[in-house]
């Protein structure tokens, strides 16, 4: 997953746990703008979510934020 990408889960689901607390749930469409005014990192967002993870349409942010922070650190 390229860093922008992780920004944008990372900056999101933040914002997600801070507005509403540490059981929201979110689906990867909530990172992104009605405007789809960048396919390719929104394909890849799906690609991380749906194939790599095979996460739920919608999951825990703080679930999702772990899962990236543990790539990061490997």
């Amino acid at each position: 997953m390229r860093e922008k990408l992780q920004e944008v889960f990372i900056d999101g689901c933040n914002a997600k746990i801070e507005k509403k607390g540490e059981n929201v749930g979110l689906s990867f469409y909530a990172f992104f703008k009605n405007k789809n005014d960048d396919p390719e990192l929104l394909m890849e967002a799906a690609h991380w979510w749906i194939i790599k993870h095979r996460l739920d349409h919608f999951e825990k942010a703080v679930k999702v934020k772990n899962l990236i922070l543990d790539e990061l650190n490997n």
